[in-house]
């Protein structure tokens, strides 16, 4: 176990020689003959520990003190004094001094404050160490991926968010943006201030440009109040502007203004409110070509882009797959009250196989239909949706049986439900359930294929 490190400051050498002797065996002590050495050993070496004497030539404790507090990472500073000067000491405490000694300094106090000061320290890191685990398992949890495009992603992330720059989140719908927008708030030295979200999407201009800005009272019919826009709202966090592709040219412009000037007006207001906001916009088209077309400004989409996160969809990380099924298996258990182990090896290599075009939004109701739905203890594939089963055929019993059986479309499509008739002992609503189709369609095919007597 590493021993705890302290740093003894005093300009009388028989004062920090005799400290050192009485702490070595104990701790790594470290002395200075004066504060100006003493700032530099802080400043290359991490001290748990610094006592420092109040009155030295050239730079005093209090001065030592003040610019020790102004550090990111500081160690605790326990000042030693004179009887003359406890009311020094006592005012170095209101600069952030643990505690003070008075010269000559009793051991049997110096042990007792040291323990307590060392005490302090473990639980202040303790709890620094704490924070960061959490601040990064609420920023991923919902974020699953062990793929090297997802851990790019991550990395991403980690680089990205302790930055003041726009960010642009761009892929697919469902992909996952606006929790990849949280994580970028979360680990941000914003993330004790709001994070706000607007579906630009949604609204229309006139509501956009109100939700976004605010709008003073009579501004427009129905504005019987004042009311503050979501920029404001967020003012020292971030705002999340999902869609970002759907605003209307007119608000791209007052957009624009923000990004560069960190200023606006409330609608129908003429006072300049300037807020300080990370932005994050989201969009699942190419806001390059828009802009390229003239469908979206030039100079908004160079402002916006500053920083770019793609979020890859479900068909560029299949080896994401089982993880993510695994992950709401049990989310969905837990909801549900189930118990479902896992999944068949075949109905595993079905879902892999799905090209999922919702994405992983797409794979979390697929899985929240399958557990509400089986019956069984391990899902099998017959427990899979039927468009997910056939890869995405809209009809499947159109599609032909693997390994081919030469019949035209018609034979295949009685052939199949032949089949799952019998599995089901004749159980209409069981042989739909497993074929994928409702079970209007399945007896509409009943009578058609004149398989009644079945």
């Amino acid at each position: 176990m590493k021993k705890p490190k302290i740093l003894i400051i005093d300009d009388e050498r028989n004062t920090r020689e005799g400290l050192k002797r009485a702490l070595s065996n104990k701790y790594e002590v470290s002395v200075a003959s004066n504060a100006k050495l003493g700032m530099n050993f802080v400043l290359e070496k991490s001290f748990d520990v610094v006592f420092t004497d109040l009155r030295m030539p050239e730079l005093d404790g209090m001065n030592f003190l003040k610019r020790v507090n102004a550090l990111e990472s500081k160690p605790i500073c326990i000042m030693l004094t004179a009887y003359g000067s406890i009311e020094n000491a006592v005012e170095a405490m209101k600069y952030g001094a643990y505690d003070f000694l008075t010269k000559p300094v009793n051991l049997d106090n110096l042990e007792i404050v040291l323990e307590r000061a060392l005490e302090s320290v473990k639980i202040k890191r303790e709890n620094i160490d704490l924070k960061r685990q959490l601040a990064s398992k609420y920023a991923f949890e919902n974020i699953i991926g062990a793929s090297s495009a997802m851990q790019h992603v991550f990395d991403s992330l980690k680089q990205i968010a302790p930055a003041r720059s726009t960010v642009l989140l761009t892929g697919e719908s469902g992909t996952g943006k606006e929790l990849a927008a949280r994580a970028l708030h979360q680990l941000s030295n914003r993330a004790d201030k709001p994070f706000v979200t607007v579906h630009c999407a949604a609204l229309s201009r006139n509501l956009l440009e109100s939700e976004l800005f605010g709008h003073e009272k009579g501004a427009f019919t129905g504005a019987t109040e004042q009311k503050k826009g979501r920029f404001e709202i967020a003012d020292g966090g971030t705002v999340f502007l999902d869609e970002i592709a759907e605003i209307d040219p007119s608000v791209q412009i007052i957009l624009l203004r923000i990004l560069e000037n960190k200023i606006f007006e409330r609608v129908g207001g003429t006072t300049p409110i300037e807020v300080d906001v990370r932005l994050i916009a989201a969009t699942n088209k190419n806001l390059k070509e828009m802009a390229d077309e003239g469908k979206f400004r030039e100079d908004l989409y160079y402002r916006l882009d500053v920083l770019q996160i793609h979020m890859p969809s479900l068909r560029e990380r299949k080896e994401d797959i089982p993880l993510l099924l695994k992950h709401y298996l049990n989310v969905f258990n837990s909801e549900n009250e189930r118990n479902i182990t896992s999944f068949s090896s075949q109905a595993l290599e079905s879902l892999i196989d799905y090209d999922w075009p919702g994405n992983v939004r797409e794979l979390r109701n697929a899985v929240e239909r399958i557990v509400v739905m089986t019956i069984n203890d391990i899902i099998g594939v017959n427990d899979i949706p039927g468009h997910i089963r056939y890869k995405g055929s809209s009809n499947p019993l159109t599609n032909i049986m693997p390994g081919g059986n030469g019949l035209d479309i018609n034979e295949n499509e009685k052939l199949m439900i032949v089949k799952a008739l019998q599995k089901c002992n004749g159980n209409r609503t069981e042989a739909a359930k497993q074929l994928g189709i409702s079970r209007r369609t399945i007896i509409r095919k009943i009578k058609k294929f004149g398989l009644d007597l079945l």
